[in-house]
């Protein structure tokens, strides 16, 4: 999964590199998705939004930097915030289903 999609400006774009693209993408804009819940309510809110975010931006550059750059500086970089962003949505998700749980029920 190595070949060349397109060349353009000195860049030269793989599937790998869409992949890295994407989890870029997502990693970042977890950033604008948290303003813009904050924003709407006033006051600094982190949604469930950014937290699946967290996990998929980071999986995917994991993946890019396994399997499409065999970078170890990418893997532990990406290694650590996919597992703090999957604890932090365990939380967030048990959390939400404990305020749905009708009273007395355990």
């Amino acid at each position: 999964m190595n070949e060349v999609l397109h060349t353009a400006f000195g860049i030269t774009v793989t599937p790998w590199k869409l992949v890295g693209y994407l989890g870029v993408v997502l990693f970042a804009g977890r950033w604008f998705v948290q303003m813009a819940y904050s924003r709407a309510h006033g006051r600094p809110v982190v949604p469930t939004a950014f937290w699946f975010m967290s996990i998929s931006g980071s999986l995917l550059l994991l993946s890019y930097f396994t399997f499409g750059k065999n970078d170890s500086v990418g893997i532990l970089s990406n290694l650590f915030p996919a597992g703090v962003a999957g604890y932090n949505l365990y939380l967030d998700l048990t959390h939400k289903r404990s305020l749905r749980a009708p009273p007395g029920s355990s």
